[in-house]
């Protein structure tokens, strides 16, 4: 894809990101293509959705991140409702989704102006909801834990069907999560979980989260959840400290949707999209999460070694017991040609001498 434009999200937090945040602008600059610094953590000021974000940037087609995995996220927020690709370049500590090391940004730009990356699509969440999401003026504050504004809460899409009993259609996008959980130290969250339609368990919980596949391996994962590769389509449920003897994710096809509904005697809980707060539901609200239409463009350089970055993000050991086997041979990587019953397969790239 040759670039048009460009918009930069930065976590100023790290000092490495503004030295980056200007090698994007000279290469920029040097190509004449327009930049835009786009500031997604707003702390004096009123926050946008992403939507708005998008046209303040001028619409971007490719969207570079410039931090960890947060950043990435908030930056995926904003080309997910342009239809741009993301580049995250990797200034984080436990990167999953960020590509690209910052002394390496330049070079990824040519390889994306020029065509030589890939775009690795991963699935997204959306919403419906038994009212439009909001926030009351009276406990952002105490929410947000004197992090700034919170982001505004979801716009009602034209598809909606209020007064049918399907809900309200919510503009959001959910690349990693949709969280609900408890509002009160001591008063967890009491839900009704339903998949596909059917009521599967009612919970007592500190928080409910579906995620996706990209998701697997962050806030469920903390939760004793499964890890799923990034390059399939699934819905994981998973109860996060429940008060309950099932406390097992369950994980449920691509197109069977989740609801969430909170209960009579529950008390209010919080809806976070991604870790960003979205809104408030008070008992008897019911959310919907189900696969989005919209996919998320994630730029690869080369082909991503998910289950190497699993080993070395989670310093995975091996058991003590085979220590004395020595360093165990790579598998499904010997010197000779793919033999054509394999050739159908996804395999991680063989691994780096060392």
């Amino acid at each position: 894809m040759a670039i048009r434009r460009v918009g930069l999200v930065v976590h100023l937090g790290r000092p490495a990101s503004r030295d980056v945040a200007r090698t994007v602008h000279d290469w920029c600059d040097a190509h004449d293509i327009p930049c835009a610094d786009i500031d997604v953590w707003a702390k004096d000021h009123q926050r946008l959705s992403g939507r708005a974000e998008a046209e303040a940037a001028g619409n971007p087609d490719l969207v570079v991140t410039l931090g960890g995995d947060g950043t990435f996220l908030r930056g995926a927020r904003i080309a997910l409702k342009s239809g741009a690709s993301v580049l995250g370049v990797d200034l984080g500590k436990v990167g999953f989704l960020t590509e690209v090391e910052a002394c390496d940004v330049g070079e990824a730009l040519e390889a994306v102006h020029h065509g030589r990356a890939t775009v690795e699509e991963r699935m997204t969440l959306t919403m419906r909801a038994s009212r439009a999401l909001e926030i009351p003026e009276r406990m952002e504050a105490l929410l947000r834990y004197g992090r700034g504004p919170a982001l505004p809460p979801p716009q009602v899409r034209p598809e909606s069907t209020e007064g049918e009993g399907w809900g309200l259609a919510l503009d959001v996008f959910a690349l990693n999560d949709v969280v609900v959980e408890k509002l009160a130290r001591d008063h967890q969250v009491s839900v009704g979980v339903y998949l596909a339609g059917r009521l599967l368990a009612f919970y007592s919980a500190d928080a409910v989260a579906v995620t996706t596949p990209t998701g697997s391996t962050a806030y469920s994962f903390a939760a004793g959840g499964p890890v799923l590769s990034p390059h399939m389509d699934a819905v994981v449920f998973t109860p996060i400290a429940p008060h309950m003897t099932f406390d097992r994710s369950v994980v449920a096809g691509p197109d069977e949707p989740v609801a969430l509904r909170v209960l009579p005697h529950s008390g209010q809980a919080a809806v976070s999209v991604d870790g960003q707060l979205r809104g408030v539901l008070d008992p008897g609200d019911w959310i919907g999460v189900f696969r989005a239409p919209r996919r998320a463009r994630l730029i690869r350089l080369r082909p991503t070694d998910f289950y190497g970055r699993l080993r070395d993000r989670f310093r995975l050991t091996d058991a003590p017991a085979t220590a004395t086997d020595g360093q165990p041979a790579p598998f499904f990587w010997p010197d000779a040609p793919i033999p054509p019953d394999l050739a159908h397969l996804r395999l991680s790239p063989p691994p780096m001498p060392r």
